[in-house]
C-alpha cells in the first residue's frame, strides 16, 4: 500500500506490519471492527451475535454470526496473524450447528444481542428492515443448506486454502479474506481483500441445491398473503372511490401499501396495512435528506394547526437514520383477519381524506411535479 503525496507528486510506501506487533488482539480488536463495520467484507451483512455459544452439548463459541440479504446465516471466524491448521474444520462445525437453527431460534439469538448492545430495538423490526420485508411473517431465514462461512486472517496456511478450494468444488459457500495492517507514524491502516474465491470468479460459481421443503411451504404461504392483501385493497378501493378521487387511478396490488403522488414532487399519500396496524401517511422524499428534513421541520412547526384540521393527533417521524420522513395516523388492525376489515377500511378511507385536506394548502405551496 502506498500513500499519495499530491504536493510532491510522489507515492510513499507504507510499512506492512502484524497485528501482534501493533498490540491488537483477535477478540478485542479485529472482531469488534468487523462487528461494527460488517460491510468491510464486501457486502451488506447484519450481525446478530458475537461470541455465540448457544450450541447444545458443547461450550464452543463462534466469533461472529451474521445474516446476509438473502436471509442466509453467515459464520465469520477471525484468526489475526495466522489461521492455524484447523480453522476450516472449526468453521464447518459451527456451520453444521447453525444449520439446525429455526427462524424463532435466530430471532431469540438476535434479540439477546440487541438487548445487550442496542437498547430498545426489536429483532423482528430490524430483520424486516434489513431484508426489505413488509411483515416479519414473510421473512425466511436459514433456508435449506444456505449457510455460509467467512474466514478472516492476515495469513492463510496452505492446508487451509487447499481445503477451502476443495470444499468450494462441492458448492459450499466459503470465502477467505486477507486482512493486512499498515502503519505510518501514528497512523494505522487496514486492507481487507477477498482471496478465495477471487471477486472475478465469484459471480460464475454455481448456486446451491434445491430448496428445502420448509422453503417451498414459505413460498405457498407468501402467495396466500399476497392474494389476501390484493382482495383487501379491492374492497377498500371500492369503498373509497365513491367518496374521493384520490386513489381512483390505483389498482389493487400484493404489497402492504398503496400510494399516490400528491402532484408535488416527492410528496405522496399512502395507505399501509400490517399484521398489527392500519395507517395513513404523508411520505416525504423530495430529494436529499437535508431537503426532506427541511420540509418536515417546516410542517412540524405548524403541527398543532395541521392536527386540528386533521381531527386527531398525528405521529411525526423525522426518521433521522433514513433519507425520507413520514407523518402518519395509525390504528390497531390485522389485515389477515377478515373480520377486522370493515373497521379498518372505514378508518383508513376517512383518515386519508382528512389527511389530504389538512395538507392541501401546504402542498399547493410546493413546486409542482
Amino acid at each position: 500500500m502506498f500513500k499519495i503525496d499530491k504536493h510532491q507528486n510522489r507515492i510513499e510506501k507504507l510499512e506492512q506490519s502484524s497485528f501482534t506487533e501493533l498490540g491488537f488482539r483477535e477478540r478485542a480488536h479485529l472482531q469488534e471492527w468487523l462487528a461494527n463495520k460488517p460491510d468491510a467484507l464486501g457486502e451488506e451483512l447484519l450481525i446478530i451475535q458475537k461470541e455465540f455459544a448457544g450450541f447444545s452439548d458443547t461450550s464452543e463459541r463462534l466469533d461472529l454470526l451474521a445474516i446476509d440479504k438473502q436471509g442466509s446465516l453467515v459464520i465469520i471466524e477471525n484468526k489475526l496473524d495466522d489461521t492455524g491448521r484447523d480453522v476450516t474444520w472449526q468453521a464447518m462445525k459451527y456451520a453444521s450447528y447453525c444449520s439446525r437453527l429455526t427462524k424463532d431460534d435466530i430471532r431469540q439469538i438476535f434479540q439477546s444481542y440487541l438487548d445487550r448492545y442496542s437498547f430498545g430495538s426489536k429483532a423482528e423490526d430490524e430483520l424486516c428492515a434489513f431484508l426489505d420485508a413488509d411483515e416479519y411473517q414473510e421473512v425466511v431465514l436459514n433456508k435449506g443448506v444456505t449457510q455460509r462461512i467467512m474466514l478472516v486472517a492476515a495469513n492463510f496456511r496452505k492446508e487451509v486454502t487447499s481445503t477451502v478450494l476443495w470444499l468450494a468444488s462441492f458448492k459450499l459457500r466459503i470465502q477467505c479474506f486477507r486482512v493486512t495492517p499498515f502503519s505510518r507514524g501514528d497512523d494505522l491502516f487496514l486492507t481487507i481483500d477477498q482471496i478465495i474465491p477471487t471477486k472475478d470468479a465469484e459471480e460464475f460459481m454455481i448456486g446451491l441445491a434445491s430448496k428445502a421443503q420448509d422453503e417451498i411451504e414459505g413460498v405457498e404461504a407468501e402467495k396466500a398473503r399476497y392474494t389476501l392483501r390484493r382482495e383487501f385493497w379491492s374492497v377498500l378501493l371500492a369503498a373509497m372511490n365513491p367518496r374521493t378521487d384520490l386513489f381512483r387511478a390505483v389498482t389493487p396490488g400484493i404489497r402492504n401499501w398503496l400510494s399516490v403522488n400528491t402532484g408535488r414532487r416527492g410528496v405522496s399519500l399512502a395507505l399501509v396495512v400490517r399484521r398489527e396496524s392500519a395507517r395513513v401517511e404523508v411520505y416525504i422524499d423530495v430529494g436529499s435528506k437535508e431537503s426532506n428534513e427541511e420540509l418536515f421541520d417546516t410542517w412540524f412547526c405548524d403541527g398543532a394547526e395541521i392536527e386540528r384540521s386533521f381531527g386527531e393527533t398525528l405521529t411525526w417521524e423525522r426518521l433521522d437514520d433514513k433519507r425520507s420522513c413520514r407523518i402518519k395516523a395509525e390504528r390497531p388492525g390485522n389485515v389477515f383477519d377478515r373480520e377486522q376489515w370493515p373497521e379498518m377500511i372505514d378508518y383508513m378511507v376517512d383518515a386519508v381524506i382528512r389527511l389530504e385536506r389538512a395538507f392541501r394548502d401546504r402542498l399547493a405551496a410546493l413546486p409542482a411535479k
